[in-house]
């Protein structure tokens, strides 16, 4: 019975090999007067497309890869080294914005420098009275609580709650004091 099924099954397939679908062919040469079966009256051949007429322009690649040969002669050439083991042109111009860098990074640590002592003049001009004291406060409060306040696991900043409180009681007895000069200069 096995063996029935097997020739049965190669039957089929044999027969099936034949029935293929025929494929349309959308070739604009294959419309022609004499493929029609059906009346041309009033329908001229205006809505195919023109055949090509055989004449192809070159492609970009045809021009990059012929730009390219010469571009990379002009490397080769300007990259060789110079007489007596001259550094060749590439290398020349690099060392010329190498000299453009490192000038500007001159510029740039003059300016930091200029800024960081604008910055100092800055905070000695706003804490001059403490400065007389010799008591120096910290540049900024946030100092002590960078980073983001979501997200942070418990334990990782320290208590600023005696910090704080330092700041707040500071602030209160230099209002105080604004406060009793007023008075006084009233």
């Amino acid at each position: 019975m096995s063996s029935f099924r097997l020739g049965a099954s190669r039957v089929a397939r044999q027969v099936r090999a034949p029935c293929v679908r025929n494929t349309r062919r959308y070739a604009s040469d294959s419309h022609g007067p004499a493929d029609h079966t059906h009346s041309t009256a009033g329908h001229g051949e205006h809505h195919h497309a023109n055949a090509a007429d055989g004449t192809e322009e070159l492609g970009t690649a045809f021009y990059v890869i012929f730009g390219a040969i010469p571009a990379f002669g002009a490397l080769y050439h300007f990259s060789r080294p110079g007489k007596d083991g001259q550094p060749n042109s590439i290398t020349k111009w690099l060392h010329k914005w190498k000299e453009h860098q490192e000038a500007l990074a001159d510029k740039n640590a003059l300016m930091t420098a200029a800024l960081e002592q604008a910055a100092h003049d800055k905070h000695l001009f706003y804490h001059v009275d403490q400065l007389r004291s010799g008591h120096y406060e910290m540049k900024y409060p946030e100092v002590f609580q960078h980073g983001s306040a979501r997200n942070v696991p418990a334990g990782t900043y320290i208590r600023l709650d005696k910090v704080v409180e330092v700041y707040r009681k500071q602030h209160l007895d230099e209002e105080e004091r604004k406060a009793k000069k007023l008075a006084a200069a009233n």
